[in-house]
């Protein structure tokens, strides 16, 4: 059934929002119409988001924080797309988050909304009433996937796991030591002493029993830690077969490998019937475990024959099964190559009657085979014929279509970063969420011209899909519109710039609001982290360009070497020359925009996280006097520690080339190591701020520390802002307004003359 929606957006979640006591900051007179940190942290952000099955309605969550009780609260909202208008579903009497809606086909036969509230999963009516509680699982519900029949569901849940760090002795229970006995004994933020598993439960009119543990016995998780989450799992249409994603590694191969696979359980039988990716008598090439993995045995198969002899068949990351609605294909998405953590992410499709291949998202457009890019969401037309997927290129994020035989149409060409949630029962329409630098994430109906993508897919014309009116964008909520309407926002404008090798780089430049080109405005140069993460048109509630252009600031952030949505050439180069062409590219950035005379280039700062934050150590020591001001958070100081410090060993090995103590070819270290930041300490003569969180386990903070301490050893001005609490993000509300105030204090002593 098609979506029928009414003309106008929703205003039904601005107002409730409005009224709602967490987040009462958000209707707070507006002192200023510029963008401030209790601005930021008051916003609405949209979370899930599940189509009803008629199409008739969508149930979303909206996230708010209170800066006061430093939490947050997910509540629930259901859009009826024929009054075009929301309704808050979440109780807000009882005070409680819930979160992650599904719509679900119940026992009966009637279908309810499933949602996860206090540990437990839930159900209720379409309108929010009957509320009825599920489980009553002592371990707690982390997430869940029903069957499309209803009659069972997947509960993930976390169970022991002592495969790095061995079980303490009973009779010591208040002990907090650890033996450890093995690598990645911590991971992202936390040490590992559990692992998520999928349990496979039945669903009864009196509710849903514990279930069994489909990885019983197996010390993996399932789904991937630490971002994975159930879009790693699948149902069969017939309810009979699921297929999910592991990674059957531990300890040291765990942490040099990034081969992941798709596994295939036969609900009936309640056992892991086969490795789609991979030949029953296979056995893993043998690792050299101190060097990259680039040209060791394990990646000697190529792209276009995964089967290939001599090495691993799929080789790299393979996650996110999806069956298509007729049950003959599977699709996933696949890195080609071991180890290579940010391997361009392609579509593959399987057809389980043939058991062959496809890959069906190789060129962004016919016409170019250089337009290669990763594929992000997914999901399949519902008639089986093609998929629709999300791909950045030149810095936006837009939504194409493929077919089976990999012919790729772009369906949308917008200065923003799309997200697909869900596509309407009728195939006409694709349910998503929309971000840029200028705006937070609402929903988005994508309206679908099926015939005219039928003819395009068919055609061996090019033709310039987007003019063609193949999709059409209507926007369905406006959950922030309180502060679009409040507030002045800075323009964001492409500007490509000429690079010391004499390429096109694409930068974004944001503007402050009430921008005017007669006067000066001291200038932020934005060094992305990653060091493979693309700087398409993200909102970031830390890294917001908005509020650093609302606090007077022009930002420019440059697409340089090592990001993807340029080519595999352009995204490749940055492995193993991390202060090479990308660190002149960035100057090459920064010196262009100085040419505008409403730039003030005697007050020039540089900012980064991440890859960026190493970006502005090695910068502090290079830049010949270019910049006042710098702030690294969360970045590599000493690029030899780092490398015996981080859990996931397969990205320095890649991106460094080995262990510092292995030499290269020349005989020599590693070019990572020999130019690491910490080794031009001696030149630095500009103040900097380093800013790092106690939990962060890919980078740790002592890098912050030892650069903070060098500095003032040196005599420079320094700040160091550490959080005890937080890991390689900032989450909680009132440490990220710290940081904001922070951020600014530094940057005005420095560049506001």
């Amino acid at each position: 059934m098609a979506i029928v929606m009414a003309a106008g957006l929703s205003t039904g979640t601005a107002e409730s929002h409005a009224e709602n006591p967490i987040v009462k900051q958000s209707s707070m007179a507006f002192k200023t119409d510029l963008l401030t940190p209790e601005a930021l942290w008051a916003m609405g952000r949209i979370g899930n988001v599940a189509l009803s099955p008629d199409g008739q309605q969508m149930v979303y969550t909206v996230s708010y924080y209170s800066v006061e009780q430093n939490k947050s609260r997910s509540m629930i909202y259901r859009y009826d797309f024929r009054q075009a208008s929301s309704q808050l579903l979440t109780d807000s009497e009882a005070g409680l988050s819930e979160a992650a809606p599904a719509w679900v086909k119940m026992p009966n036969g009637q279908t309810r909304i499933a949602f996860l509230c206090k540990g437990q999963l839930w159900s209720m009516n379409s309108d929010g009433s009957d509320r009825q509680q599920l489980t009553h699982d002592d371990a707690g519900i982390g997430d869940f996937l029903f069957a499309p029949d209803g009659r069972r569901v997947i509960l993930v849940k976390e169970v022991e796991q002592h495969t790095s760090i061995a079980k303490n002795d009973a009779d010591l229970p208040l002990a907090t030591g650890m033996v450890i006995n093995d690598l990645m004994y911590k991971h992202w933020d936390h040490y590992v002493m559990t692992a998520p598993h999928p349990f496979l439960a039945d669903v009864t009119a009196e509710g849903i029993n514990a279930g069994t543990d489909m990885l019983a016995g197996e010390p993996y998780e399932c789904p991937m830690e630490p971002f994975g989450g159930v879009e790693q799992l699948a149902w069969s249409p017939d309810s009979k077969f699921i297929a999910y994603t592991c990674r059957k590694k531990t300890g040291r191969d765990y942490a040099v490998s990034t081969d992941s696979d798709i596994f295939y359980y036969n609900v009936e039988t309640g056992r892991t019937e086969c490795n789609l990716l991979k030949p029953a008598d296979f056995k893993a090439p043998e690792y050299d475990y101190v060097r990259s993995l680039k040209r060791q045995t394990v990646n000697a198969g190529t792209s276009s024959h995964p089967k290939a002899m001599g090495g691993a068949p799929f080789a790299g990351y393979d996650d996110n099964p999806a069956f298509s609605p007729d049950g003959r294909y599977m699709a996933f998405r696949s890195m080609e190559r071991d180890g290579y953590e940010s391997d361009r992410t392609r579509l593959v499709v399987l057809d389980r009657q043939t058991g062959d291949f496809k890959f069906v998202s190789e060129h962004l457009d016919v016409n170019q085979a250089e337009k290669q890019s990763g594929v992000e969401d997914y999901v399949w037309s519902p008639d089986s014929r093609c998929l629709y997927f999300t791909a950045v290129w030149h810095g936006k994020t837009n939504i194409y279509v493929t077919n089976l035989e990999g012919k790729v149409k772009q369906l949308t060409d917008d200065q923003a970063d799309y997200g697909i949630s869900a596509i309407t029962p009728d195939g006409s329409g694709l349910l998503c969420k929309r971000h840029s630098m200028a705006a937070p994430d609402e929903i988005y109906l994508l309206r679908l011209d099926t015939k005219g993508i039928d003819r395009a897919l068919k055609s061996k014309k090019f033709c310039s899909d987007v003019q063609n009116g193949l999709a059409k964008v209507e926007q369905l909520t406006c959950e922030n519109k309180l502060f679009y309407d409040n507030l002045a926002w800075g323009d964001v404008r492409p500007r490509w710039v000429r690079t010391t090798d004499n390429k096109d780089m694409l930068c974004w430049v944001v503007y402050p609001p009430h921008f005017d080109p007669s006067k000066r405005y001291p200038t932020l140069l934005f060094c992305e982290g990653g060091p493979q993460s693309p700087v398409s048109q993200f909102w970031s509630y830390r890294w917001n360009m908005q509020i650093m252009a609302a606090n007077g600031y022009i930002v420019i952030a440059p697409n340089r070497r090592g990001l993807p949505g340029f080519g595999m050439e352009w995204l490749e180069q940055i492995s193993g020359d991390y202060t090479g062409q990308c660190m002149k590219d960035y100057l090459s950035a920064i010196d262009d925009v100085c040419r505008e005379p409403y730039v003030d280039s005697e007050h020039l700062g540089c900012v980064g996280a991440s890859f960026g934050g190493f970006s502005v150590y090695w910068l502090a020591g290079n830049h010949e006097k270019r910049f006042k001001a710098f702030i690294a958070h969360d970045g590599i100081y000493n690029t030899q520690q780092q490398y015996v410090e981080t859990e996931e060993l397969w990205f320095p090995n890649w991106d460094m080339g080995a262990a510092p103590w292995v030499a290269a070819a020349e005989s020599e270290q590693q070019k990572v190591f020999t130019t690491s930041p910490h080794l031009y300490v001696g030149r630095w003569d500009t103040p900097i701020l380093c800013i790092h969180g106690q939990k962060d386990f890919r980078i740790e903070y002592t890098q912050a520390e030892s650069a903070f301490t060098a500095a003032k050893m040196r005599g420079i001005d320094a700040q160091l802002l550490l959080f005890p609490d937080e890991n390689h993000w900032v989450l909680k509300p009132q440490n990220g307004i710290l940081w904001q105030r922070t951020f600014f204090r530094w940057l005005d002593k420095y560049l506001k003359p």
